[in-house]
């Protein structure tokens, strides 16, 4: 759950900001650590507005203990992989020549990102939950026939 927290904020306060109000990014983040942030990403703009909330909800979901919980983090937790890999991905095809020093490479780029290889552990408890109450249903499906 503070993982949802941390997320959800993250990506409504900071990528919220950056979205609409991109000069921070412009004037510090895109100078001093990674150049890519002088413009508005697309990739940013998705997940301040659908995975952020999203992330919040989860929150919710899971402290109140709703069904939808474990499909919403897997979704959500999808949907920041894939976010991720764009991230990462892109850096690499340019050439992972953006960064202002080498400190600021691993500082910002490597360790503030380094955290989002939580939503892969998420992902699969929540699809092994899944499966597993798919597969019970079945069989309660079958012991009823």
């Amino acid at each position: 759950m503070c993982w949802w927290a941390f997320t959800g904020l993250t990506h409504v306060i900071l990528e919220g900001y950056f979205v609409f109000s991109p000069e921070f990014y412009k004037d510090y983040l895109a100078e001093v650590c990674d150049s890519r942030y002088a413009a508005r990403d697309a990739v940013e703009g998705v997940t301040a507005a659908f995975e952020g909330p999203a992330s919040l909800l989860a929150v919710y979901a899971i402290a109140s203990g709703k069904s939808y919980s474990y499909i919403l983090q897997f979704s959500d937790s999808l949907g920041q992989l894939y976010g991720t890999a764009v991230y990462f991905l892109t850096a690499y095809l340019e050439g992972d020549h953006f960064a202002a020093s080498s400190y600021h490479y691993y500082v910002y780029y490597i360790g503030a990102n380094a955290s989002w290889v939580v939503p892969s552990f998420i992902a699969i408890r929540c699809l092994n939950k899944i499966c597993s109450a798919v597969l019970v249903q079945g069989q309660k499906k079958t012991k009823s026939h």
